[in-house]
């Protein structure tokens, strides 16, 4: 039996809401000059219509918001014309609320459902640029990929990520937020903090960071229930696979989802085709492994031949993992129950490395501008992944548990002799030499604590 009933955790819950960081990116886009309408990229179910409309509460007088799927009206009077202040007319016989330049922000929510709408943005941009507009949608990621009504260099993109750590721990343990978020030095943690932060992590290590399964889990929720709404949220995605993808590429698409946590059990976790289908080619599932990424719900992250800059000039394509965008999903895709986070099962060793590596990945790829990759040595050495921060590049291995021997990172460092090497486990902090340890669950602090290393 898991113990969710922790006081320290829980005292808060009932009153306060998981206030999410995207927000105040948003607060800097409304007062920066010159601002284009902003589409909102992100896969299914993060939260995406709740952040817009929140968002409104907070910093206008009045939200008008607008859903293109549930009103195919709509879709056909975006159809009609592409001239803004006939559009803005058309919104007022739609709206509740005064549509006003300086008040008002205008929300187009599954904006995918109509080129016209999509196509409409550059017209805002041009001739109406005083409003505020913030569009988003499901999969929207896949209708972009196709080029369909892009407004080429008249939107502004921003992405937004399942609930972190930080969110989840900033509800959790405000007290223990507070102290990571003020970290000016490479001293290991007060033990009282360390401990209530590990804890913590172990908990968001079962929900991970879908917010309807994370408020459900701080709100007391048993585990059974969290892990309903993340089997919810997985049907939710299959049923996305036949609605909204090509039908000859459906089949595929979900085989390579389903063989995820079997690509990632193995100790190479490099992307083997034969695990989605015997006699499977490269060539025949590009399409899906493209679908998955497009609608965010994966990471490739491809094997660097060197690390040299940009990292993305030296990606072998034929070599790449593939992780899940969320490392709640990812235990419960597996079919692993909650238990298992809270244990030292012999059994769960090897997959305990691949959670662990998935809920790294899950923190760094917020961070970074350039998408992680790792690195291979003639087959002899790996390592996890490889990060460019700035102009520098950081070797990164990952460990589930206090023991971080192995030969890989220094076969690195002896070949490159980067600026630092970071190791992730279940250790304190501390910088020694040229390696830096960080714990697991300060993953969402990373850049912050490489700079304070980089001043040492």
């Amino acid at each position: 039996m898991i113990d969710l009933g922790s006081e320290w955790i829980f005292s808060y819950l009932c009153s306060m809401e998981l206030r999410r960081d995207i927000i105040d990116k948003l607060a800097e886009w409304r007062e920066r000059p010159g601002r284009l309408p902003l589409i909102i990229q992100g896969a299914r179910q993060i939260g995406k219509t709740w952040v817009m409309k929140r968002f409104g509460e907070l910093y206008y007088k009045h939200t008008a918001y607008f859903n293109f799927e549930i009103s195919p009206d709509l879709c056909r009077d975006f159809a009609q014309t592409k001239d803004p202040r006939r559009l803005l007319d058309i919104l007022k016989l739609y709206s509740a609320v005064p549509i006003d330049p300086r008040d008002t922000l205008l929300i187009f929510d599954e904006i995918q459902q109509s080129n016209e709408a999509l196509n409409s943005l550059k017209y805002f941009s041009e001739e109406a640029p005083e409003y505020s507009i913030i569009a988003a949608g499901s999969l929207l990621g896949v209708s972009l990929s196709r080029g369909e009504g892009f407004p080429v260099g008249k939107v502004e993109f921003m992405k937004m990520y399942p609930v972190s750590f930080r969110e989840f721990l900033s509800v959790a343990d405000p007290e223990a937020c507070v102290w990571l978020d003020r970290l000016d030095s490479l001293s290991p943690l007060p033990a009282v903090i360390s401990g209530r932060v590990s804890e913590a992590y172990s908990r968001y290590g079962v929900c991970g960071g879908m917010p309807k399964a994370a408020v459900a889990l701080l709100d007391g929720a048993p585990v059974s229930e969290v892990e309903e709404i993340q089997q919810g949220i997985l049907t939710a995605y299959a049923l996305d696979f036949a609605k909204h993808a090509p039908t000859s590429v459906i089949p595929r698409i979900a085989a390579v989802w389903e063989s995820i946590p079997s690509q990632l059990a193995r100790e190479n976790r490099k992307f083997v085709y034969k695990l989605v289908k015997n006699g499977a080619r490269a060539r025949e599932y590009e399409d899906a492994l493209l679908w998955l990424k497009h609608a965010g719900l994966v990471y490739r992250i491809f094997c660097i031949s060197k690390p040299g800059l940009p990292l993305s000039a030296y990606d072998d394509l034929s070599a790449f993992k593939l992780y899940l965008f969320d490392s709640g999903l990812l235990r419960v895709l597996a079919k692993l129950p909650a238990e298992v986070i809270f244990t030292d099962n012999p059994l769960f060793q090897e997959f305990k490395g691949a959670l662990a590596e998935n809920m790294v990945l899950q923190s760094l790829v917020p961070q970074l501008k350039a998408t992680p990759r790792y690195w291979v040595s003639n087959g002899t050495a790996e390592v996890d992944f490889v990060i460019q921060d700035g102009l520098k590049v950081y070797p990164i291995e990952v460990k589930a548990g206090t023991n971080t021997a192995g030969k890989s990172l220094s076969v690195y460092i002896s070949k490159y002799e980067p600026p630092l090497a970071v190791i992730f486990s279940d250790n304190p902090l501390e910088k020694k030499d040229r390696v830096l340890r960080i714990p697991r669950f300060m993953a969402d602090w990373t850049t912050r604590i490489l700079h304070l290393a980089s001043k040492q």
